[in-house]
């Protein structure tokens, strides 16, 4: 059977937002940052299964968070690393094999589908997972992104005069959730693994890289999917949430 697995990435300890403690674990309208958004997973229909990839520091913390919300869809904790590349890399390594030694040589689960979302994404809107669980149908790739609303300038490799001004109407800005075929995204990080220059934050990225002729489907997200970034950003998620809660 082919699953489609949420990854919730959780793996950072947010330097820019400060307060002492990584920002997943700052409470907002009843709960922690990290139960609102695997709350989106849990109730879910487009979800059968749910990965937590958290800082080896916090695992324990996020043990208690399970039994306290009894999340049923959760079935791994992962210890992430200090890049994004490599929080992604224990999911795919983590379901690659799924502790069957067995399958693990010959990439039996590579239909699997795993949907990525960054843990300070609180707002993602429910109707989008499942818009991306629906073009996993026809596409092994999929990105959640908004519109450019500015005008956007690229500077030359100094940093120091405009280069060139893309045309608006064709950029976009990136989300999460972005989603991929198992077998995709693991062939597409060995390839980049292999080149010395490799650096990305963004896996999409690295797929329409290292995998030309692999297309990535882009969904329309919304302005309220904010990633938390800064203590400012929590007064719009508290207002969100509770209107939310209250419809």
């Amino acid at each position: 059977m082919v699953r489609c697995i949420g990854v919730v990435l959780a793996g950072g300890e947010g330097a820019r937002f400060g307060g002492g403690i990584p920002k997943q674990f700052v409470t907002v309208a009843g709960k922690t940052i990290l139960e609102h958004t695997v709350d989106l997973f849990e109730h879910s229909d487009a979800i059968d299964e749910v990965a937590i990839v958290m800082h080896p520091q916090y695992i324990n913390s996020v043990e208690k968070l399970i039994l306290g919300n009894c999340w049923r869809k959760v079935t791994k904790i992962l210890p992430g690393g200090e890049q994004r590349r490599q929080s992604t890399l224990a999911a795919v390594n983590a379901y690659d094999c799924d502790l069957d030694l067995d399958h693990c040589s010959n990439h039996a689960h590579d239909n699997d589908t795993l949907i990525f979302h960054d843990a300070a994404r609180p707002l993602l809107n429910p109707g989008v997972l499942l818009t991306v669980k629906m073009y996993l149908d026809g596409y092994d790739a999929v990105n959640v992104v908004v519109p450019a609303t500015d005008t956007i300038l690229v500077s030359d490799a100094a940093g120091s005069v405009v280069e060139y001004v893309p045309d608006r109407s064709r950029v976009y800005h990136t989300q999460t959730p972005q989603a991929f075929r198992l077998g995709v995204i693991r062939k597409a990080y060995e390839i980049a693994l292999r080149d010395p220059d490799f650096n990305s934050t963004d896996d999409c990225g690295v797929v329409a890289k290292y995998l030309p002729g692999v297309p990535v489907k882009l969904v329309m997200g919304n302005r309220e999917n904010i990633k938390l970034t800064y203590p400012e950003d929590l007064e719009f998620i508290k207002r969100v949430l509770m209107l939310r809660a209250s419809k």
